[in-house]
This record gives structure tokens, sequence and C-alpha cells, in this order.
């Protein structure tokens, strides 16, 4: 059991959602071992988020003792939804936080008449895509592919793969 309420973003939120947003591009710079993602000011691109003219909503986990925990976005594709981010304190995770932001998002996708809703995880990121597979995302609607132009040091990893085609991630 959560001791966080869903709730509407308020400016006031802002703080606490843009440190959020950081530790989720720091918890993507160890993924991929690559300290320039995000940029050097990796906060700058909630100020960015909070501008998109395809932003439908943002919620936040308000926690009873630590306040916002929690964000959850959802992004406008045509008669389509993005959840776009989702994301919750490292010390917060495992308790069902981010399955009450999911659900939440969900029902505001289905009030605003969406035919889908979509989220791209980061493909290095296991444990968020078993909580969203968990949550019910469990279509594999896309696909995106890279091409390694060799201007970053990335070390790709070996090991999946789709439609009898193997793949880095």
């Amino acid at each position: 059991m959560t001791l966080a309420a869903v709730r509407p973003y308020r400016p006031t939120d802002h703080g606490a959602c843009r440190r959020l947003w950081v530790e989720l591009t720091e918890h993507h710079r160890e993924l991929y071992d690559d300290p320039s993602f995000g940029g050097a000011d990796p906060g700058a691109e909630f100020e960015e988020y909070l501008t998109r003219i395809d932003l439908s909503g943002v919620w936040v986990a308000d926690h009873a003792e630590d306040g916002v925990v929690g964000l959850v976005g959802l992004l406008l594709k045509g008669r389509a939804g993005e959840v776009q981010p989702v994301v919750v304190a490292a010390r917060h995770r495992g308790q069902g936080i981010a399955r009450a932001l999911l659900a939440h998002v969900a029902e505001q996708a289905q009030r605003r008449g969406l035919k889908y809703l979509t989220i791209t995880p980061a493909s290095r990121n296991v444990s968020a895509i078993q909580c969203l597979h968990a949550a019910g995302y469990q279509v594999l609607s896309g696909v995106e592919l890279t091409l390694d132009l060799g201007r970053r040091n990335n070390r790709w990893r070996d090991g999946l793969n789709l439609h009898d085609l193997r793949f880095s991630y």
C-alpha cells in the first residue's frame, strides 16, 4: 500500500519535479555509461517539457511524509497518448507509486477518449520494462532503431532478438 496520493501538478511542485527529472536523467547516464546524457543542466529539460504544446497533463505522487516523490505526464499524439515521463524517487520505488501513477494517467487518457497509450522506456531499463509489463503495457507497438555514427563512446550490449534478428542495446 502506498502512502502517496496522485494529484495534478501545481506550480509549487516545480522544484521537486525538476529534481525527479534530474534523477531520471542521472539514472539514464548510469544505464548507458554516458555522462553527457541530458546535457550540462539536465533539469533544464524539465523546463522545456513544461512548455510542450502536446502536453495534456502532469500529475504527481504526493507522499504523506516526503512530499512529491513521483511524476507522470501525458502527451497527445493525435488520437493516442504517450506517457512521458514516469519517474519515482529511488528511495520510494517498490511501494506501488509507479503503478498508481500509471493507472491514473491511463484513466485520464480514457477520459480524453484516446485509443492507445504508449510509453518508450530505455531498452536497458529492465526494472522499468518489468513494471510497465506488470501494469498492462504488453503490446509491442513500435521499435526505435539507432545507427551509431561513432561520435560517442557508447558501449552497446549484445543480446536482444526480434523477428530472428540480433540487436545490441
